[in-house]
């Protein structure tokens, strides 16, 4: 086993500045590689505290504006377009950035590209939905209406 520091946030791991154990392999094949975290030394805990002073920034401020926003994210359709074949295949998918923008033209909000997550990747045109972590505790589902750009 592994003793790691997060420096981002990992489904199912934890949040960025938490201290885990992994396995060996987990943690030397993708979460380092991948610079979702470091290995875990006594000088690394100084690092801990900056990772969670930032993310703490990064965080909604307060409660109610998370709500206020999940809220608002929750009550509206997000337009996409994107490039898309005649059949309604993407040329390549949605990704977490696209969305972001989207939801900030539409005037909904600003959100961070590495809170969303999708259940599966978006790959046609249709209606889809992402998830969005805005605070640890409070997590917005926004549905995507993805169309073919002209």
């Amino acid at each position: 086993m592994s003793k790691l520091i997060l420096t981002h946030e990992v489904s199912g791991l934890g949040s960025a500045g938490d201290v885990v154990e992994v396995r060996n392999g987990y943690a030397r094949n993708y979460l380092i590689p991948q610079g979702y975290a470091v290995a875990w030394s006594r000088g690394g805990q100084k690092q801990v505290e900056s990772i969670k002073a930032a993310r703490a920034a990064r965080e909604l401020a307060t409660i109610e504006e998370a709500r206020d926003l999940k809220a608002r994210l929750e009550a509206t359709k997000v337009t996409l377009a994107v490039r898309a074949g005649s059949e309604g295949r993407l040329f390549g998918s949605v990704k977490t950035q696209d969305v972001a923008d989207a939801v900030a033209a539409a005037g909904i909000g600003s959100i961070d590209k590495r809170t969303i997550e999708f259940a599966a990747p978006v790959k046609s045109v249709g209606e889809h939905e992402a998830s969005v972590r805005l605070r640890d505790d409070i997590v917005a589902t926004i549905t995507l209406q993805v169309v073919a750009a002209k």
